[in-house]
């Protein structure tokens, strides 16, 4: 799930407090590539019996096809911290070019207002879209992504890149395991064979995009391959509905299944 850290609409502790009053055993605070949610979230679910897993939701390509891939059980969160600083640097610079081609074409938004919508966070092309709509350039995300912000349109700008591959390998060298975020119908067993080879861990089977045939053909694959299954809301803060914290429900089993396959990596780690 998300917190105002990247594109969530509530601030980490706020997260934790809704996970609770939802009965939730569990949560990965999984940011857009920035990981400065956790530890508030940490310490705020401090002896409650909520269970914080650290993490990150990298966005990386396999040529120009873009793919979230989610960084669980990460250990050395500082580490991580270090490496997403240049991408959220770059991050800031794209969200200040896209407010100079919006003002070029007459759209008077500025880049305080995209930073005030931000709070702090990764800045991203949603927190520009809700700056629109604040200032009336929009009706709504969609609108404004469709008019000025989506692929082609007169203020996209594509963000620096991090191959797949290497967003496995950064994963992994801060102790995590990499999981294929919300996959749909493209998770298939050839694309899934070729990204184990480069490192995965697993796949992300429940989700409130999947439908139930998504879902079984990739607890299938899952089990063919020995990737770990992974599941959640993806929730941005949405009160109601599958993606609401606590709205859908994930087995434990699952979870006890990525701390063995953590273990299992961190052991094989320190005896190479």
């Amino acid at each position: 799930m998300h917190s105002t850290a990247s594109d969530g609409s509530l601030p980490p502790e706020a997260v934790v407090s809704a996970a609770i009053a939802a009965g939730v055993h569990a949560i990965a605070l999984t940011d857009h590539d920035t990981v400065a949610g956790v530890a508030p979230a940490r310490a705020a679910a401090e002896g409650t019996g909520l269970r914080v897993i650290a993490g990150v939701e990298l966005s990386a390509y396999q040529g120009e096809d873009e793919t979230h891939l989610l960084g669980l059980h990460l250990v050395d969160v500082e580490s991580m911290d270090r490496r997403l600083e240049a991408f959220r640097e770059a991050r800031h610079e794209r969200g200040v070019r896209m407010v100079e081609l919006l003002n070029a074409i007459g759209v008077k938004i500025t880049f305080a207002d995209v930073l005030e919508v931000a709070g702090g966070g990764a800045i991203g092309r949603p927190h520009v879209a809700k700056a629109l709509v604040e200032d009336g350039w929009a009706r709504d995300n969609r609108d404004a992504f469709d008019r000025y912000l989506g692929a082609g349109r007169p203020a996209f700008l594509d963000k620096r890149r991090l191959s797949l591959r290497d967003a496995i390998a950064m994963v992994h060298a801060c102790g995590g395991i990499a999981v294929l975020a919300h996959p749909g119908g493209e998770g298939s067993l050839a694309r899934l064979t070729a990204l184990k080879e480069m490192g995965l861990d697993g796949v992300e089977v429940m989700h409130p995009g999947h439908s139930a045939e998504d879902r079984k053909r990739l607890l299938t694959l899952a089990e063919h391959l020995d990737l770990v299954p992974s599941g959640g809301s993806d929730s941005h803060g949405a009160p109601t509905g599958g993606r609401a914290i606590g709205g859908l429900a994930v087995p434990l089993e699952w979870l006890e299944r990525q701390d063995a396959r953590v273990e299992l990596r961190r052991s094989t780690v320190v005896e190479a």
